[in-house]
């Protein structure tokens, strides 16, 4: 029997003190996080921007660290190093920003921005089923048509269904919750589409808002975003480059995995089947190689994010060099 994670188990405890549950605590935790950064964004004169943004970064730590648990279980081990990572990160941050240097004070107010313009956005489309369920069918049927394109089968998108707490999933034509806001919280698969052969027969892929590429699109969206010292034309440019490369790219991985799942299903490595492979090894690999290509081809055009960038790292980088001269 796994030991069950402290950190978690204390949340829990106060969620059931306050009488919620403990994912819609985990939400309000992180959108006070990104409120507290945003407030640091748009205030950093304020006397207590810095320690506002101090806050920020550790509830947003917290709340991404609370994650692993899932990603452990699905074995997701590229999600488990940067979940399990983010609350001691955060906490970094937060030093950091009590004790910042002079030089890198830009970069830090960059990557607040950036931080807060990449969350908000992701939880108003998770916290608006209108938007989620749009998200989540644009990214099934433009997978089901790049396969057909493709001559690789004939699929159709199923219809769309809910997965809410302590409730069977249903058809969400069945389901009677407000559209507009998430009043009830969702279980693992959210809102989600079953993917079918065009006879019916299903296939063993579904399709939820972590298919649709938006947690990468938004990080763009934030990092672009917060380059207030940019002109708006330059940061417009970059987001129509960056943004339409992200959904093409995430359309062929989604069609690639739903081909190799139908295809291989009897495939096995070291007990690790072809859908976990493909899509928490292989696309996972894949995708951040592309992420960074993708940033490098967008320095030439905004320079001024490969400068925050840069900056932002530079702590870790020096931690290297000093690792490496006390080894050698």
């Amino acid at each position: 029997m796994l030991m069950e994670e402290p950190v978690g188990l204390i949340i829990s405890g106060f969620a059931n003190i306050l009488g919620i549950e403990s994912a819609s605590f985990e939400l309000i935790i992180v959108l006070l996080g990104a409120a507290l950064l945003g407030l640091s964004f748009h205030n950093e004169k304020h006397h207590y921007s810095s320690y506002f943004a101090a806050s920020g970064w550790f509830l947003l730590g917290l709340f991404f660290y609370l994650q692993s648990h899932h990603y452990v279980e699905i074995s997701d081990p590229v999600l488990i190093f940067m979940t399990a990572a983010a609350l001691p990160g955060g906490i970094a941050l937060g030093y950091w920003e009590i004790k910042v240097k002079e030089d890198a004070i830009e970069s830090l107010h960059w990557f607040r921005g950036c931080v807060t313009w990449s969350v908000i956005p992701y939880f108003l489309v998770y916290s608006i089923p209108f938007l989620n369920i749009a998200f989540v069918d644009f990214t099934a049927s433009s997978t089901e048509w790049m396969l057909e394109f493709a001559g690789l089968g004939s699929y159709e998108v199923g219809a769309m269904r809910v997965d809410i707490v302590g409730q069977p999933d249903m058809a969400v034509s069945e389901w009677n919750g407000n559209r507009w806001f998430l009043t009830e919280p969702l279980g693992e698969s959210g809102f989600y589409v079953p993917f079918n052969h065009a006879d019916g027969t299903p296939v063993a892929v579904s399709f939820i808002l972590a298919c649709s590429a938006l947690q990468s699109m938004i990080i763009f969206v934030g990092a672009i975003g917060a380059l207030s010292s940019v002109s708006l034309k330059r940061r417009m440019r970059g987001l129509l480059i960056a943004l339409p490369t992200i959904h093409v790219l995430n359309v062929f991985r989604n069609a690639g995995i739903v081909w190799l799942a139908d295809t291989y299903h009897n495939w096995s490595l070291f007990g690790i089947d072809i859908f976990d492979f493909s899509h928490s090894y292989a696309a996972k690999f894949m995708s951040l190689f592309a992420m960074f290509l993708l940033a490098i081809s967008l320095f030439d055009l905004l320079p001024e994010l490969h400068r925050n960038i840069i900056r932002i790292m530079s702590p870790i980088m020096d931690g290297i060099d000093q690792l490496r001269k006390k080894s050698s």
